[in-house]
């Protein structure tokens, strides 16, 4: 094998990859784009792959369609061996999740989906807050591609598990794809109550069963109802979208959903690493985050936080206060609200102005917060248990419902989406996660520049014997751009300038020191790195315990982070913008002259 297509069918755009192998190994030859064309007037997304093709091969001089025909396996110089697809057109997976409980089997049916690569619409359980008619218009108004329907432990409640079934038959929602197509159900919940459920349903929806996602409190089984959400949506879903018929014959069947193909490529990292991995990918109208925690995938959406069409969301959930305080200059809430509404208006703009840039940053950066409290809060322990309790527990609890998400564990933090993959600067990708995540001890910091992931992912998926040696290659090679390695030791507040922690690193033996950010740069080749954290502090190993590190070749630089956790700023806003204009400087985020006042703010503050 020497040739490898990829493509990605974006909800706006649609990309193009061809991976070559060549006497050096495997590479990317190149990789274009074209608007996706899933919506009217055009209605077949190959169109749109097709025109994305067809820019690829004039880009690198391969010729790949004879016509609109796909060439493979390859022959000669033309064609490629195979292709490999993922989607999230029409906006991905859409689905609506139900259960008895909000924060248990509902939360369990959430977490699957999510982990199934479904954008979780809407969540309707026996006790949330809106009455049985609302509930029934929220229901109708989804238009799910499927319902995830779950309830009960086995042998427990049966009625309340019928009444959820009910409300969906009443309802009756309809498809967003073909209107005599019937919604699925997939059912995972009390496995007594199947036969109620089979009953109340055979009308109206076909009904599928999987083993009960909660079979008992103490236990959550995600795996099968995710298996069958993806079988579903493959073979019944996804073929009644305009054109998919085709692209699904042209892959032989290899067509994921982004997300999923996201969260395998995540797995290998988190292998490959040897660590504890958090990702997140800031798109227009959406932010997923992901974290492989001791192997184990975990997926959130923000489905109302991004970068142009939720952007109302992200200064409604943060606050004008929390974007501003980001920036190298004095600005009122006026700035932030009439720049928002001008992206809103014209949503694929680019940045034409440092201010614009560092303004779409800070928008950025509460984004990406936002959707990380999120992450946690749902990615969490099973509530409804009991625990029992040790002399241990007194000290480090690790109690039921609480976050999985632990920073320090966390040992690589990969970014994607544009405000992170084409910031002009590393220092500013950097400073981003940086304010965002807040990571703590020792943390690789990555950006996906490429927008590869899902590539990389789907091989690993579906070709993967095939194409091991094109996996590992392309993973180490094209796929990841190390932006920094962060050191940041957490304990109780200290006063500012305070050494919290000595790190020797090749020649240099600096402090980390409270209140500031410090960057050195270390060896092409990567370095040994030791921490020693003082009495109170952690980087990783414990209290006061000296950490190694081993700094990968092609890191730049470490950054070391002695600001508090969670991150506070000063409340004066003097003393506040003289931190963020030295954290600048430290990190090489931008050049000094662009943190004064842009000439706008200063004709305001002279008037």
């Amino acid at each position: 094998m020497k040739r490898i297509l990829a493509a990605d069918v974006g909800s706006t755009t649609t990309k193009a990859a061809l991976f070559v192998k060549d006497a050096g190994g495997w590479r990317l030859a190149g990789k274009m784009v074209a608007p996706t064309t899933v919506e009217a007037p055009d209605l077949d997304v190959m169109i749109g792959l097709r025109n994305a093709i067809a820019k690829l091969e004039r880009r690198i001089g391969v010729k790949l369609l004879d016509g609109s025909r796909l060439l493979t396996p390859a022959a000669g110089a033309d064609g490629a061996d195979i292709i490999v697809a993922t989607s999230s057109a029409g906006g991905g997976l859409q689905m609506m999740v139900t259960g008895l409980v909000g924060t248990m089997t509902a939360e369990s049916a959430h977490r699957a989906a999510l982990g199934a690569g479904a954008v979780v619409s809407d969540v309707v359980s026996l006790d949330d807050d809106r009455t049985l008619l609302e509930r029934l218009e929220a229901i109708k108004a989804v238009k799910p591609d499927m319902i995830l329907l779950t309830g009960g432990t086995d042998g427990g409640n049966m009625s309340d598990v019928a009444a959820i079934a009910e409300y969906i038959s009443m309802a009756r929602p309809e498809p967003r794809f073909g209107q005599d197509f019937r919604i699925p159900v997939i059912y995972a919940g009390n496995v007594h109550a199947r036969d109620m459920v089979d009953e109340v349903l055979r009308e109206s929806n076909p009904v599928t069963y999987t083993e009960n996602i909660r079979p008992v409190l103490e236990s959550e089984v995600l795996g099968p109802a995710r298996e069958e959400i993806s079988r579903i949506f493959l073979e019944h879903v996804m073929m009644r979208a305009p054109g998919y018929e085709t692209l699904v014959a042209w892959a032989g069947g290899a067509v994921r959903p982004t997300p999923i193909a996201v969260g395998e490529a995540l797995k290998y990292a988190a292998a490959s690493f040897g660590t504890n991995v958090l990702a997140a990918d800031i798109g227009g109208a959406t932010t997923d985050v992901f974290s492989v925690i001791d192997g184990s995938l975990h997926r959130t959406v923000s489905a109302n936080l991004g970068m142009s069409y939720s952007m109302a969301n992200v200064l409604s959930e943060a606050k004008p206060e929390a974007i501003l305080r980001w920036l190298p200059w004095e600005a009122d809430e006026n700035l932030v609200r009439n720049w928002q509404f001008n992206k809103m208006v014209r949503p694929t703009t680019l940045p034409q102005t440092m201010e614009d840039l560092m303004l779409e940053q800070a928008m950025a950066t509460e984004a990406l917060r936002l959707s990380l409290e999120y992450h946690k809060s749902l990615i969490r322990g099973l509530k409804g248990v009991r625990k029992r309790r040790t002399v241990g527990d007194v000290f480090f609890q690790t109690g039921t419902g609480e976050t999985l998400v632990r920073m320090l564990e966390t040992g690589a933090i990969i970014g994607s989406g544009g405000a992170l993959s084409h910031a002009p600067r590393r220092g500013q990708a950097a400073f981003i996660m940086l304010n965002a995540f807040q990571p703590e001890g020792v943390t690789e910091l990555w950006v996906d520049n490429m927008f590869l992931l899902p590539h990389l992912g789907v091989l690993l998926d579906t070709a993967q014997d095939a194409a091991d040696d094109a996996i590992g290659e392309l993973f180490s090679r094209e796929t990841l751009v190390p932006v920094g390695t962060a050191i940041s030791p957490v304990g109780p507040a200290a006063r500012e300038g305070t050494v919290i922690a000595d790190v020797k690193a090749a020649e240099e033996c600096p402090g980390v020191v409270a209140g500031e950010l410090t960057v050195i740069g270390v060896p092409g080749g990567g370095c040994e790195v030791e921490v020693l954290p003082r009495k109170d502090y952690d980087a990783g190993n414990g209290p006061g315990k000296a950490l190694r590190h081993r700094v990968r070749p092609g890191m730049p630089f470490l950054i070391l982070d002695g600001r508090s956790r969670p991150l506070e700023l000063p409340r004066d806003s003097r003393k506040r913008i003289e931190k963020v204009r030295k954290w600048h400087k430290a990190l090489s985020a931008y050049p000094e002259s662009q943190d004064a006042p842009p000439v706008a703010v200063l004709a305001k503050e002279v008037s």
